[in-house]
């Protein structure tokens, strides 16, 4: 029997760009000793308090059928946290609960896109952008956000692509590049979705982690409550991302068809992993500071070893967890680069292109392991683009 050409089609005929990380799982599970800088998985587990609260509920019986679009408790406390941070009005009817962040993108692209419509993301992008996009039978189009330009959006490219596609999806703050997108930018995708009748989905799970500047929702935007889906996520804001707990925000109406969604997909989350949610939400604004403050701590002091060479260049980074560098001055991609950094040194990074054609020539560093180490394998990741782009030169 053949399969379908929807779920033969999610990755379009290549891989899922993640080969040097699957290397150096191998290499670790050999016995290398093995630096990794790969996915975004905090150093510190899920806090006892919410792991408690969750074996609590767990053991006070709350281990059944709940409401599908998420108890009301909860919604509830999600809505408050939103209109705390962007002061646009937000109840528990703009609150579909999810397992995830992950299922949030895949349920917000079925309520924006029908079959064969063409729904748009900026290069560079979360490597699963693209193949759930062809997961709910829609045309993925990347639009490219260039290095030399910070990786802002090109509103102009924007605008071109938008005529006749249906959806937006954007992320700010950044994975991979740390980048968060200026008012400007913002301000100009808003005025293209307004224009072309898009949806804008805004995967906003980086939140909590802005290390310069500030994070607008384009929700907030004037003309936009109306036509956006921010995807959020306790995963990276609580160090939460075993629990597969998510949300979206949107208008009533859409949520109450992502509900029906719901109910013929996942049929809920369970009740243990959403009261302990609760608790983790209802610790505060601190608690998520606790939680984004090692990868602050490590940006910060990160910054200035990247100073007086240009083997390896430094992407500003304003949020999220990782570090950009561009090293396209070594002559090698970012595939070539990263494995062979993995072979010399035994340090496993992103490569760029495991992010879209944009990130080219770059790799992504994910600042998740304790301080010390982590400075250490910067640092011999800069000396080791060094030494190469040396011998280019002899």
């Amino acid at each position: 029997m053949e399969l379908s050409t929807r779920i033969r089609g999610i990755l379009d005929g290549g891989d899922d760009g993640w080969g040097v990380y699957y290397k150096a799982r191998a290499m670790k599970a050999a016995g290398v000793d093995v630096t990794e800088l790969t996915i975004g998985e905090h150093d510190i587990r899920t806090d006892p308090s919410i792991l408690k609260a969750m074996y609590d509920a767990a053991m006070g019986g709350h281990t059944g059928y709940v409401d599908v679009p998420g108890t009301p408790s909860l919604r509830d406390a999600v809505a408050q946290r939103v209109e705390h941070q962007t002061h646009v009005p937000t109840t528990r009817r703009n609150v579909l609960i999810t397992p995830g962040g992950q299922a949030a993108l895949f349920a917000a692209h079925m309520a924006a896109c029908d079959d064969g419509d063409t729904a748009l993301f900026i290069d560079p992008h979360y490597t699963t952008y693209p193949g759930t996009i062809r997961s709910v039978g829609a045309k993925a189009m990347a639009i490219p956000a260039r290095s030399r330009d910070g990786f802002q959006p090109d509103l102009d490219a924007v605008r071109r692509a938008a005529k006749g596609a249906k959806s937006l999806l954007i992320n700010t703050p950044n994975n991979p590049t740390g980048v968060i997108y200026t008012d400007d930018t913002l301000q100009g995708l808003a005025q293209v979705c307004r224009d072309e009748d898009l949806w804008l989905i805004s995967d906003e799970v980086y939140d909590s982690q802005v290390w310069h500047g500030a994070h607008l929702s384009p929700r907030a935007l004037p003309g936009m409550a109306e036509r956006t889906l921010v995807v959020g996520s306790m995963s990276k804001s609580h160090a939460m991302t075993g629990s597969r707990l998510g949300w979206i925000i949107g208008p009533d109406e859409a949520i109450a068809h992502l509900a029906t969604l719901s109910i013929n997909t996942n049929y809920g989350v369970a009740g243990f992993i959403q009261d302990a949610a609760l608790f983790a939400l209802r610790q505060g604004p601190g608690f998520e500071a606790k939680i984004a403050a090692p990868f602050r701590r490590r940006r910060d002091a990160a910054t200035p070893l990247f100073s007086g060479q240009e083997a390896a260049r430094l992407i500003p980074s304003d949020g999220a967890m990782y570090l950009m560098v561009d090293i396209r001055a070594t002559g090698l991609s970012g595939e070539e680069f990263a494995l062979r950094l993995l072979d010399d040194e035994h340090i496993a990074v992103m490569p760029g292109e495991s992010f879209g054609h944009a990130a080219a020539g770059h790799v992504r560093i994910a600042m998740t392991i304790d301080d010390d180490r982590f400075l250490d394998a910067v640092e011999r990741l800069i000396e080791f683009a060094n030494t190469l782009t040396a011998g280019d030169t002899q």
